[in-house]
């Protein structure tokens, strides 16, 4: 008998990503750039992976890897990658405009009045609550994806060193990701569990 073959949940349909329209990429965009308080990584996620399905868990995951270790804002480099993979370049360009414009704007009118008002007492506590409040997101979207991300125990270990190298030793983000991302591709590279096995 055939076996029926599963696709995993989290594939992402290519027959449905070439329904996506440019105006729906730029209204999810602007949505994520008018909602996303304390950080946008969570709210992407929320909206790229769980509910457009427009990217898996792992192409999220390395789409995040490449715009952290490129310059500018995780945010618009996110946007512009899932944009380029969706609807090519044009798809860049209105997922860049819809993520920046919301906070464009809000920015511009938060930066008049704290101008004005931002030495009270009252406005250094809600900036306190809001840390808070995006450590508290971050490490949820974290845990998230460590659980679909990190398939050995030894991946942990990456984890750990890039934390130590950058919060103990104050080495650069940029150095950290070069240095601990060859030695991930080391561990990682093909062959490798085909070769163990075969020593075995």
């Amino acid at each position: 008998m055939n076996e029926v073959v599963k696709e995993p949940l989290s594939q992402v349909d290519a027959a449905g990503l070439r329904g996506v329209s440019i105006s729906q990429l730029f209204f999810e965009f602007l949505t994520i750039g008018a909602t996303s308080f304390g950080g946008a990584v969570p709210y992407l996620r929320a909206s790229l992976v769980s509910k457009r399905q427009w990217v898996s868990d792992r192409e999220f995951v390395e789409l995040l890897s490449i715009s952290q270790s490129l310059p500018g804002l995780n945010a618009t480099n996110m946007a512009i990658l899932v944009g380029q993979k969706l609807k090519g370049a044009s798809g860049a360009a209105v997922a860049v405009l819809g993520i920046c414009l919301p906070g464009s704007l809000l920015m511009f009118a938060v930066g008049v009045i704290y101008r004005s008002h931002g030495d009270h007492a009252w406005a250094t506590g809600a900036l306190k609550g809001v840390a808070a409040a995006s450590v508290g997101l971050v490490l949820s979207t974290v845990l998230q994806l460590s659980k679909r991300s990190l398939e050995e125990r030894f991946d942990y270990l990456f984890v750990i060193m890039t934390v130590l190298a950058v919060n103990r030793l104050h080495q650069s983000v940029l150095v950290t990701l070069v240095a601990v991302g060859f030695l991930a591709i080391l561990w990682h590279r093909p062959g490798r569990e085909t070769g163990q096995e075969t020593a075995r």
